[in-house]
């Protein structure tokens, strides 16, 4: 019987590839953003900005990849979810790292869930458009 679990997840060379994909979506359509990829764990693999984002937008990006990584859901179906009763909405205030707001994906390769992508500083559609655009680019699926 083993004890041990072994899961895949996402390679440091993808996750830079997601980046620079997010990023040049957001370039092209003038808007200012930070994207996050993390692991299926929530630690981040990769990082990156546009030159005039707000310095907080950083830590969104990365709370929305470590949200949509580890519960293996978009921020925005999590943020729905939580929005969906008043004691689901008092709980999330009390969770660090937890974000509500759309822009970040799960990250699959077939049915393997292995990682998260957060985008953040346009508006959350746009946000969601440049993450399902750097995934796709690279044969992945978002959720």
């Amino acid at each position: 019987m083993s004890h041990s679990v072994q899961r895949p997840e996402i390679t440091p060379a993808a996750a830079r590839t997601l980046v620079d994909g997010a990023l040049e979506h957001a370039r092209a359509n003038g808007w200012e953003v930070a994207v996050a990829v993390v692991d299926p764990h929530g630690y981040l693999v990769a990082f990156g900005r546009s030159d005039n984002v707000a310095p907080p937008i950083g830590e969104f990006a990365l709370d929305k990849a470590y949200t949509a990584g580890t519960l293996r859901k978009s921020t925005k179906a999590f943020g729905e979810r939580m929005a969906s009763t008043p004691t689901l909405s008092l709980g999330l205030s009390t969770r660090q790292r937890l974000m509500a707001w759309g822009g970040g994906l799960a990250i699959f390769d077939g049915e393997d869930c292995i990682g998260g992508i957060g985008v953040s500083g346009a508006q959350s559609f746009e946000d969601i458009d440049c993450a399902e655009t750097a995934i796709r680019a690279l044969g992945l699926e978002g959720r």
